[in-house]
């Protein structure tokens, strides 16, 4: 089966006046370290709350340094259990945020015949963005076989 995993990173910014701004950093900082070996891992703001209740911005600053919550998303493809999904992501994605806390927050299965599954688009072959139908770019195996004789 595949899944879907969403890890909750706490990234630490230095320098930084505003939570707009070390969000922006703290998102960069991830983006820099993940790629290009981990380049389909998605980035996003983690979601905060209070004891209440009440939605929080995802980072906290102080002192001019802030801690910032973000989720990174990633698919894992071939797993038995949603356990193995989330030790790979924590693997995968640790072994280059080395020194940032990691949280598994979320194991997704990927239903077979979900056409956006990474996300994306779905292509069929009569929708190619090289502008050919789909058809013709492999012989049919009846053509390979009547070919060689």
């Amino acid at each position: 089966m595949d899944c879907r995993v969403v890890v909750e990173a706490a990234v630490p910014v230095y320098d930084v006046e505003t939570a707009d701004e070390a969000v922006r950093i703290a998102i960069s900082k991830t983006g820099e370290m993940l790629n290009p070996d981990l380049n389909y891992v998605e980035i996003s703001m983690g979601e905060r709350t209070s004891p209440d209740g009440e939605q929080l911005i995802p980072a906290f600053v102080a002192a001019d340094e802030a801690l910032v919550a973000l989720e990174l998303e990633m698919t894992v493809f071939n797993v038995e259990r949603d356990e193995h999904a989330s030790r790979i992501a924590r693997k995968e994605i640790g072994q280059r945020l080395q020194n940032i806390p990691l949280k598994v927050l979320r194991v997704e299965e990927i239903v077979e015949g979900d056409d956006v599954a990474d996300g994306g688009e779905a292509t069929t072959d009569t929708d190619r963005s090289d502008g050919t139908d789909g058809e013709d770019l492999l012989p049919e195996f009846e053509e390979m076989v009547d070919d060689e004789r």
